[in-house]
C-alpha cells in the first residue's frame, strides 16, 4: 500500500507515512493486518488471471517461471514474495527508504532473492517486465495518468499488469475511511477518499495509455466470508490489464 516510486508521482508525506508502518509490516497483527488479509484475496486474482493470459496449467507451482515481475509500492515485500515463489525473477519499488530496509531483511531470512530499489520507475529499463503489478497505490499518486503511463512503460510486449484500488462510493468513504480507519483497522491518515478511482475513471486512464481494462472484480466483505472476491464493486476492486 506504499506510494508509487516516480518523481513525478510520490507524495513525500504518503511516502513518510508509510514510511512509519515498515517495523510492522510483517506482523499480520500490526498497522498492516488489512494487507494480510488482503493478500490471499488478491493471490486468488492473480493467479487465474496468470493462468488465462498465459494459457498456464493452473496446477503448475512455478507458473511465472522464466519471467521477470515489477511490483510498484512493494512496502516490505507482501506480494513480492509469493511472487517469488510462483518462480518469477521479482523487482520491487517503493518510495519509503524505510520499507525497503524491511523488504531486504526478510527477503533473505526466507531464502528469497528479489531485487528491491527505493526510488524512482525511470531507473527501470522500458518494456522488461512479463508481469507488473501495483497493489492499493494508484490512490495515493500525485498524477495517476503518469504513474499509469510509467507502469505502461515497464511492460514487456505480450505481458499482464494487475492493479487493484479502492472504488470511490459512499460505502468506501463510510467503511474504509470514516470507519476502518477510526476503530483502527487502518492507521489513521491512509485513506483520503477524493484520491479513489472508479472504474471508469482507472478504464479511462489505462485507455490513454494503450491499455484494455479486464472485467474488474470486487474484494468485498462480509461476516461469514471475511474478505472476498465478488461482483460488489463498491469497497474496492482489482483489474487485469493488457495493452490493445
Amino acid at each position: 500500500m506504499a506510494n508509487a516510486s516516480s518523481t513525478t508521482t510520490i507524495r513525500p508525506d504518503e511516502a513518510a507515512h508509510f514510511g512509519k508502518l515498515a517495523a510492522d509490516w510483517w506482523d499480520p497483527k500490526g498497522s498492516s493486518a488489512m494487507l494480510h488479509r488482503l493478500n490471499p484475496v488478491r493471490l486468488v486474482f492473480l493467479r487465474d488471471a496468470i493462468d488465462r493470459h498465459w494459457a498456464g496449467d493452473s496446477r503448475a507451482v512455478r507458473p511465472l517461471a522464466g519471467k521477470r515481475a515489477l511490483d510498484v509500492g512493494c512496502g516490505a515485500g507482501l506480494l513480492c514474495e509469493p511472487l517469488a515463489r510462483l518462480g518469477a525473477a521479482v523487482t520491487g519499488v517503493d518510495a519509503a527508504a524505510e520499507n525497503i530496509a524491511v523488504a531486504k531483511v526478510h527477503a533473505a531470512g526466507a531464502g528469497l532473492t528479489i531485487d528491491y530499489r527505493h526510488g524512482e520507475l525511470d531507473t527501470l529499463a522500458p518494456g522488461t517486465f512479463d508481469l507488473v503489478t501495483s497493489m492499493e497505490v494508484i490512490e495515493h499518486v500525485a498524477d495517476k495518468s503518469a504513474f499509469i503511463g510509467m507502469l505502461a512503460a515497464r511492460l514487456a510486449p505480450g505481458g499482464l499488469m494487475v492493479l487493484s484500488t479502492p472504488n470511490r462510493t459512499v460505502r468506501s468513504r463510510v467503511l474504509l475511511v470514516e470507519g476502518a480507519e477510526r476503530i483502527g483497522m487502518v492507521p489513521r491518515g491512509t485513506h483520503h477518499w477524493d484520491d479513489f478511482a472508479t472504474p471508469l475513471e482507472l478504464h479511462d486512464l489505462l485507455a490513454a495509455h494503450g491499455l484494455a481494462m479486464g472485467n474488474p472484480r470486487g474484494i468485498a466483505w462480509s461476516p461469514g466470508k471475511g474478505l472476498h472476491l465478488s461482483d460488489d464493486l463498491a469497497l474496492n476492486y482489482i483489474v487485469a490489464v493488457t495493452r490493445t
